[in-house]
């Protein structure tokens, strides 16, 4: 079976093996995290509406100054709630992910949500964030859009695993992603990323991007060594540097263990006695 291999910058950039950062977006409410993401090398920024309280207006916010920025954003949706990726992408957004997919069915769904017809089902409008909010014709909205539009499919389970191949071949589809913390539950081996399991799901999945030219991502590990293990199946150089909730939480106790530490010195004593005997 013969795709189509959509080409925007983002997705050549992959294609070309160049490393490509990507900053999770889930705790923070301004985009003043984007724009930290910007200034530390990031290249995208994947603003997460499965795991947080985020309104759509917040992270239509964030999407559009990434975009400002030259950055690529991508949002991952809520589980199956298909109804909220047009709203994101009117508002910015240029990647939509959604995890848990299982089927080719789904999958389609997804991929037709997000292109105008008659490739997908996605509603007419005129104005976006993309182009400069100028009022543009369909005859060249549409088409723009559509290849600027980048659309995840995030496998998690062994069905969807099993399936790799068949939502691989959607025309709809542009990239692959395994969720590791999901998929290894999903096992039964929770977090054990090493698992031949997990690397027989990778190179199931690898193949089948490999046949139908699409691209591949991992996801959920932070073991650099085994990420470079993974490559050579055909993992993509779209890497995850962390969220912000994690990110946060390491500088937090990085820098309260600089004082901690301080404090502990030969400096440093605790006269606590010696005031109660004051």
């Amino acid at each position: 079976m013969t795709t189509h291999i959509r080409s925007n910058p983002f997705l050549d950039r992959l294609r070309a093996g160049h490393l490509t950062l990507m900053l999770g977006i889930r705790c923070s409410r301004t985009s003043d995290v984007v724009r930290i993401a910007h200034a530390t090398g990031h290249h995208a920024v994947l603003v997460d509406l499965e795991h947080s309280a985020m309104p759509l207006d917040l992270a239509a916010q964030m999407c559009a100054t990434a975009g400002d920025l030259g950055m690529t954003p991508f949002v991952r949706v809520p589980e199956r709630e298909y109804g909220a990726i047009g709203r994101l992408l009117d508002c910015g957004a240029h990647g939509i992910v959604v995890p848990r997919v299982e089927t080719v069915a789904e999958a389609e769904l997804v991929s037709r949500a997000c292109r105008f017809p008659p490739a997908g089902q996605r509603s007419q409008l005129a104005m976006v964030p993309h182009l400069g909010m100028r009022p543009t014709a369909a005859r060249e909205l549409n088409p723009a859009l559509d290849a600027a539009t980048i659309v995840q499919i995030l496998l998690e389970t062994p069905a969807g695993i099993e399936n790799a191949d068949a939502i691989a071949a959607l025309d709809g589809v542009d990239m692959l992603a395994i969720g590791a913390n999901d998929l290894t539950a999903e096992l039964g081996v929770p977090g054990e990323y090493g698992h031949p399991a997990v690397r027989d799901a990778v190179a199931t999945a690898a193949a089948a991007c490999a046949k139908h030219g699409k691209l591949l991502q991992v996801g959920g590990i932070t073991d650099l060594e085994l990420l470079d293990s993974l490559a050579p199946l055909g993992v993509s150089p779209l890497q995850l540097t962390g969220m912000d909730t994690d990110l946060l939480h390491s500088a937090a106790l990085s820098r309260a263990t600089r004082f901690t530490d301080r404090w502990s010195g030969p400096h440093h004593h605790d006269d606590s006695e010696g005031r109660e005997h004051a």
